[in-house]
């Protein structure tokens, strides 16, 4: 008999750059939903970094790092705490990803990516009739 797949209620927060995450970025994130990756994870273009709070994708930039100015107040440099990232099994992964998505698997770690890597050709690819 024919199964059903379940289908994700929830968006993915995608990067929208190639480098290091960056904790200032991560902590402004946090805000939007649930990261997979913690501070000084590289990153790619098209990386799912983690769930979004809402039901659509969201292309962020986990690379954006704190103006570095002479100018400040004293007390307003607290500490940015992050909370702990999701880690996913193989298993959770597969289950987690929607057709648009692939499981990318190293020695070192799990990784969910678009299969289309930049956000102009995922638009592109949206808009394209069926």
């Amino acid at each position: 008999k024919g199964g059903v797949i379940g289908k994700r209620k929830n968006g993915v927060l995608t990067a929208n750059a190639n480098g290091k995450a960056l904790t200032n970025a991560l902590f402004n994130l946090q805000e939007r939903g649930r990261l997979f990756i913690g501070h000084g994870v590289e990153v790619y273009e098209g990386m799912v970094i983690g769930i979004h709070s809402r039901d659509n994708d969201l292309t962020v930039n986990a690379l954006k790092g704190k103006q570095l100015t002479n100018v400040r107040a004293s007390g307003t440099d607290e500490a940015q705490t992050l909370v702990p990232p999701v880690k996913m099994s193989l298993e959770q992964a597969l289950e987690f990803i929607d057709e648009d998505e692939l499981v990318e698997v190293t020695p070192e770690s799990i990784r969910i990516r678009k299969k289309l890597l930049t956000e102009n050709d995922r638009k592109r690819a949206s808009r394209a009739p069926k």
